[in-house]
């Protein structure tokens, strides 16, 4: 099988995107995304396990169409690329939640409006990984070299997190944050899920709007981790698209259900770090030796799965001393 393969026609980009829009709308819409509430842990974990079925489910069905256009071998590829780049990004995910965790609590966001801002950061970040990689996808397509750039990069991120792990960054010495403070004018408290509101004739922003902006600049931090990491995996642009947006389109579930269990899982970091350094290093072998997907699914899976259980271990001693 030719490993460049694209197997994305227009009509899949098409219909997928037009899933996506739908998705959101009801989000938006139809389930409670328009009314200010705390979102429970069985609500997250009902949308949690939703959202991971519709990526299986649109993986099994990717799987049977490719059998049928281009045989069993290829089918069988593209949905092992697809697994192992949404299980990396659903990895990857969790460190963005603990950023979000950090942010509402240093800006004291009341449970009950975080929902409304995680909904504006999904779509954020969909708009973002979509840019970045139809731009991935071309630049690696014309530029093969930059593999071993985004490799190095990961590699080197891989490392910094290893040995910063356990910093916790200070928001209130942030530049970006005083920056805004200064010139923007703020109301002293938040007003409901409202990013403006007009006081005596002027439009005056709330906390909210500062919180969104900080959401949307980790999303864009993290994509930049992120979508070199999918590309060691695949180089398909359709593969690449569709396991990052189910990826993020459950992570808003994701982060209610584990936000108040994130102290369970702080080894989790280090695995994480693991990972980046694991599918860097196979970015810059490419070339002289490439490790099937299965095998990096496999590693990505063991990595990810030793820190969770490792996490709950020792919370789990420390709790019973």
């Amino acid at each position: 099988m030719d490993s460049a393969l694209h197997i994305g026609e227009p009509w899949m980009w098409a219909v997928f995107i037009g899933f996506v829009l739908v998705m959101i709308a009801v989000d938006l819409f139809l389930v409670g995304g328009n009314k200010a509430h705390k979102v429970s842990f069985k609500e997250a974990a009902i949308w949690s396990f939703v959202w991971f079925m519709l990526a299986m489910l649109f993986n099994y069905g990717l799987w049977r169409y490719l059998s049928g256009e281009y045989g069993s071998e290829v089918a069988d590829i593209k949905a092992m690329e697809f697994l192992t780049g949404y299980l990396i990004e659903k990895a990857l995910a969790v460190d963005n939640i603990f950023v979000f965790l950090m942010i509402f609590t240093f800006f004291a966001v009341p449970a009950e409006i975080q929902r409304r801002v995680l909904i504006y950061g999904v779509i954020g970040a969909i708009v973002l990984r979509a840019i970045l990689i139809v731009a991935g996808a071309w630049l690696v397509q014309e530029f093969h070299w930059l593999l071993y750039l985004f490799g190095a990069f990961l590699v080197v991120t891989g490392i910094k997190m290893l040995m910063f792990a356990e910093v916790e960054p200070d928001l209130s010495m942030n530049p970006l944050v005083n920056w805004f403070k200064r010139h923007l004018r703020l109301t002293p408290d938040y007003r409901g899920e409202k990013f403006w509101v007009m006081e005596n004739g002027l439009r005056t922003f709330t906390p909210l709007l500062l919180v969104l902006i900080m959401i949307e600049l980790s999303d864009l931090i993290f994509a930049v981790d992120s979508i070199p990491a999918i590309f060691a995996i695949t180089t398909d642009p359709f593969i690449v698209f569709t396991s990052n947006i189910f990826a993020i389109l459950g992570l808003r579930a994701m982060y209610f259900m584990l936000a108040g269990m994130a102290e369970r899982f702080h080894l989790l970091k280090y695995g994480l770090a693991m990972v980046l350094v694991f599918v860097g290093a196979k970015m810059l072998i490419v070339d002289f030796y490439k490790i099937p997907v299965g095998l990096s699914l496999g590693i990505v899976g063991l990595i990810i799965a030793t820190f969770m259980f490792a996490s709950l271990w020792v919370t789990r001693n420390k709790s019973s001393q």
